[in-house]
């Protein structure tokens, strides 16, 4: 019997949530199900399904407060701000200001206990300053992506804007669910809609 996915088969496929790219690193090979003919590799989605359950169940010990979601690649604006919004979680949307989380004297100083990046390449910024201060990260990366100086990572394809909107709208619903915040049955106040680029 396969386990329930957190959402249909159809809907991740029409994200394109598994494509990855034509660049593979040894680091993302065991998330990688086929390399197509076209030379694109294609992630596991079995594999992307169970870590997006793992990840949520790690977001869901932090306080939403405590969680920084930082996307420096324009495709994951509208996704991390509306996940912000409707869990209450501090957002980074654009270019991460270096030293937000080590230097108490800037304007925008927080202290946070967990971040999520939507690319640890773009978004090294704000893993360097995680590293320095122990807080853990969960980064989602494609096929090309090293995972150096990641605590968890979430394969997906990390650039398209249609993917980034349901990796967030499935990770805010998961969120809530296990916050008690929902009901695990209930569909969540918002739609798949609010996070992704139309």
């Amino acid at each position: 019997m396969t386990e329930e996915l957190l959402i249909s088969q159809d809907i991740y496929l029409k994200s394109g949530i598994h494509i990855g790219t034509k660049f593979k690193t040894k680091y993302m090979s065991s998330f990688i199900y086929k390399t197509r003919p076209d030379g694109l590799s294609v992630l596991n989605l079995q594999k992307i399904d169970e870590r997006l359950n793992l990840a949520v169940n790690i977001l869901a010990h932090y306080e939403p407060e405590t969680i920084l979601i930082a996307s420096r690649r324009e495709n994951g604006w509208k996704a991390i701000k509306a996940f912000a919004q409707y869990t209450g979680c501090k957002a980074f949307a654009g270019r991460y200001p270096p030293g937000i989380l080590t230097n108490p004297k800037l304007d925008g100083y927080v202290e946070v206990d967990l971040i999520l990046v939507t690319d640890p390449w773009p978004d090294r910024n704000a893993v360097k300053d995680a590293m320095r201060i122990g807080v853990p990260v969960i980064a989602l990366c494609d096929t090309n992506n090293q995972s150096n100086c990641i605590d968890f990572v979430l394969p997906c394809n990390n650039k398209g804007k249609k993917s980034l909107g349901l990796i967030f709208y499935i990770l805010a619903r998961e969120y809530l669910r296990k916050k008690g915040l929902i009901k695990a049955d209930e569909e969540p106040p918002f739609t798949l809609e609010d996070f992704t680029e139309e």
